[in-house]
């Protein structure tokens, strides 16, 4: 959520930068409102001055044995009325500003490039050589089948399309994984990890910037006399563990991560990767969060970029990173790396992990504070990223140590947690 008064001092500057992420911004509906509704604050502080004003006469008159108490009263039964009338007016305006400064996204870096697409984004740089086969690349969803790890037969009987079910070697992959991924963000990378609600209130969501742009895509359900939405991502309930929190800058810059489920209703997105479980309705991620100085926010998103890295560099994954366009970014972003594993069955790299710098645009909403050592407050900045994403991170294993047969070699450093396992192993499907 933005200063509306920053937009407005910004101008046409504020315009140009929205427009390379594909907004339009209404300076006119803006600067109307914003007028509005310090003309309503303003009055109600006259009203309120006159009538303590009032009051105070009242009182000397009563004590001095005045007269005309009846103007008095009748003044103050006036004025109490019209403090009535413009409260509500002012709660009525800033309800319509509030809606117009949730529907505008966060401004973009300027550093990053211009694009409306993924397919504009920029290389950044390439770690690892993808495998050469000399045999036909599988797709996960084949080499899920004949291993037996994943069943989507039963998935889409249980739950219809978009779903997965992960069985024996595939089901402990998916924990392996989620344990690998959290103990070294834990033990060797800073982290504290939560475990969240899966459940979040409307507050939750809209101070994060799913709603009320993203409505559509989430999962919404009744509970008693509350509306609760599932949560599309681990980064909802993290970053909102510290929402209307101050919190001191000496202990900045906060590291969180959990292990979560995620739905998405992947409104719009129906024909794509509609094999395997590249997109899911319900997936498992491990999720890193940081809260910091907006000064710090460069360098922490470049930590947490090497964070999510060093995972797939332990994993041996061949992937790339790039730099998205300003007309690709998450609404709450400002700037975002994309991790992109590669998929031999595509001959092509596919995100995996996007770690983002949301600067101060979240916690303005969340209302997230920091307290410097003099006493002065501020809104901090948030960022996040997956670290990783359990069901991508098994189809790039599957994909990138497929054996000809359509076995599949376990990572190094996986086998500890899966009991000495190197081999998921052709099974027959029951």
């Amino acid at each position: 959520m933005h200063d509306p008064q920053a937009l407005l001092d910004s101008g046409e500057e504020a315009v140009a930068r929205m427009c390379r992420r594909g907004h339009s911004l209404d300076l006119t509906t803006l600067g109307e409102l914003t007028r509005l509704r310090r003309q309503t604050v303003d009055a109600v502080g006259r009203l309120r001055a006159e009538s303590n004003q009032l009051a105070r006469a009242g009182r000397d008159r009563g004590r001095s044995g005045g007269v005309a108490q009846a103007d008095v009263r009748s003044r103050a039964r006036e004025l109490k009325e019209r403090i009535q009338q413009t409260e509500a007016e002012h709660r009525l305006v800033s309800a319509e500003l509030d809606d117009v400064l949730l529907a505008i996204p966060n401004l973009p870096a300027d550093d990053i490039p211009d694009g409306n697409s993924a397919a504009e984004a920029v290389e950044l740089y390439r770690v690892g050589a993808p495998p050469v086969f000399d045999f036909p690349a599988r797709h996960h969803a084949e080499i899920g089948e004949l291993t037996g790890v994943l069943d989507m037969r039963r998935a889409a009987r249980l739950s219809g399309a978009r779903f997965a079910v992960a069985r024996g070697q595939g089901a402990a992959l998916g924990r392996a994984l989620a344990a690998f991924f959290l103990d070294v963000h834990t033990r060797e990378h800073g982290y504290t990890e939560y475990a969240v609600p899966s459940l979040v209130s409307r507050e939750t969501m809209t101070g994060t910037g799913q709603l009320p742009k993203f409505e559509q895509d989430l999962f919404r359900t009744r509970v008693g006399d509350r509306d609760l939405y599932l949560i599309p991502t681990g980064e909802v309930p993290l970053t909102s563990l510290h929402a209307g929190e101050t919190l001191d800058a000496a202990e900045l810059p906060l590291a969180l991560t959990g292990h979560t489920p995620c739905f998405r209703s992947e409104a719009g997105s129906y024909g794509r990767d509609t094999r395997g479980i590249l997109r899911l309705h319900e997936f498992a991620k491990v999720e890193l969060v940081r809260i910091c100085a907006p000064e710090q926010s460069e360098q922490e998103l470049a930590l947490l970029l090497g964070h999510a890295e060093e995972l797939l560099r332990r994993l041996g994954l061949a992937y790339r990173v790039v730099v998205l366009p300003a007309g690709d970014i998450g609404f709450s972003a400002r700037k975002t790396f994309d991790i992109e594993v590669w998929l031999p069955s595509q001959d092509d790299y596919r995100e995996i992990s996007s770690c983002s710098d949301c600067g101060t645009f979240q916690a303005r909403r969340a209302r997230i504070r920091i307290r410097d050592r003099h006493g002065a407050t501020s809104f901090a900045a948030t960022l996040n990223g997956s670290g990783l994403p359990v069901g991508r991170t098994v189809a790039a294993i599957l994909e990138q140590y497929q054996r000809p047969d359509g076995s599949v070699t376990v990572p190094d450093v996986l086998v500890p947690y899966l009991g000495g396992q190197r081999l998921i192993e052709i099974t027959p499907r029951t």
